[in-house]
């Protein structure tokens, strides 16, 4: 009998695909919102950092609306958060200088290796406070600009789910406002997100690679081992 598990993000037809085939029944819902938010950016810096997509997507669309084109074809550099994201950024003239899984990682590299430039973070509403905290605490010059903003949208399961998939904290958040994990395996995209799903829950299970694909590949070698 397959197992049924709960995504917290609607998938693609590849990836609903993947999930099928790894004998998963799946229910999808979108357990958050994203609102771009208009910004200005009015002092130069050395580097950006971005710690999700939703922030490079923000940032395309306002650069959509500006005139200079010359500043649109100038080749920023960035640091991030995630592989995809670094694949946006490079697809749209970013130099990505580094990349890691989590922003705690990311802003030991930053303190590391890159403490003389100025940054600008281009963050969300639900940011985690590590990143800025440890910049501040170690005098690198850096900016904060809220650029997008994270809408929870609770909604009550009647019936319990085997697994749940989690793409982000605030997924975890929101399903959990209606829901219980107790009795489901969470199936997490990253160190951030498990942190958020082990309060909880103690069946968790991280993925390999923080990807969507990866989150579903752990689910169904779970219920196929």
């Amino acid at each position: 009998m397959n197992s049924t598990i709960l995504s917290t993000k609607r998938l693609s037809g590849s990836q609903r695909e993947l999930a099928l085939n790894g004998k998963l029944n799946i229910v999808e819902y979108d357990a958050i919102n994203i609102e771009y938010l208009p910004f200005e950016i009015n002092s130069d810096v050395d580097c950006y950092i971005f710690t999700s997509k939703n922030a490079v997507h923000s940032y395309l669309e306002e650069q959509k609306s500006k005139v200079n084109k010359a500043e649109k074809s100038q080749i920023l550099k960035a640091v991030c958060v995630g592989e995809k994201t670094k694949l946006l950024l490079q697809k749209n003239n970013f130099e990505v200088l580094a990349t890691c899984e989590n922003a705690e990682n990311l802003s030991q590299i930053i303190i590391t290796n890159y403490k003389f430039y100025s940054f600008l973070f281009l963050s969300g509403n639900l940011r985690r406070t590590t990143l800025p905290e440890q910049l501040i605490k170690n005098k690198i010059d850096y900016k904060e600009i809220e650029v997008y903003r994270t809408i929870l949208k609770p909604k009550k399961f009647k019936n319990t789910f085997e697994g749940i998939l989690f793409f982000s904290p605030s997924g975890v958040e929101s399903f959990i406002q209606d829901n219980s994990l107790s009795d489901s395996t969470a199936f997490c995209i990253g160190s951030t997100t498990m942190n958020e799903a082990k309060k909880y829950t103690n069946r968790l299970i991280k993925a390999n690679k923080p990807t969507i694909e990866n989150v579903i590949v752990q689910a169904v070698k779970h219920y196929n081992s």
